[in-house]
């Protein structure tokens, strides 16, 4: 008689255990919980490539810093030099009226300017 029921107990038990196994599983199968997972996956993926990026900046501006220093960049310029720095680019002269806007000439010499 004990055998009986602790067989019987044991299958219920295992009955039980693959029941609940199954419908978790099922659960998770579901497309609300699947789009969840994907975003989720989706918000790891992003956050794990902002600190990727995050990294190679803070390792262009340590190389740049490097670079800077070796080729003399960040020194001081020398006053009594002959020839000063020159940029490649100036800086824009200040607009008379900031607001306004460029306009082409009113009589142009350019005919293709319906083409």
């Amino acid at each position: 008689m004990f055998r009986r029921t602790f067989w019987f107990t044991a299958g219920a038990a295992a009955g039980v255990w693959a029941t609940t196994k199954v419908n978790r599983k099922l659960k998770q199968l579901t497309p609300e919980s699947l789009a969840a997972q994907a975003a989720d996956k989706a918000i790891e993926t992003g956050h794990k490539l902002k600190d990727f990026a995050l990294d190679v900046r803070e390792g262009m501006v340590r190389r740049e810093a490097e670079l800077g220093g070796a080729l003399g960049l960040e020194a001081p310029v020398d006053p009594d030099l002959p020839v000063q720095r020159h940029w490649a680019v100036e800086a824009p002269e200040p607009a008379a009226r900031p607001n306004t806007y460029r306009k082409l000439p009113y009589k142009s010499n350019n005919r293709n300017e319906d083409h």
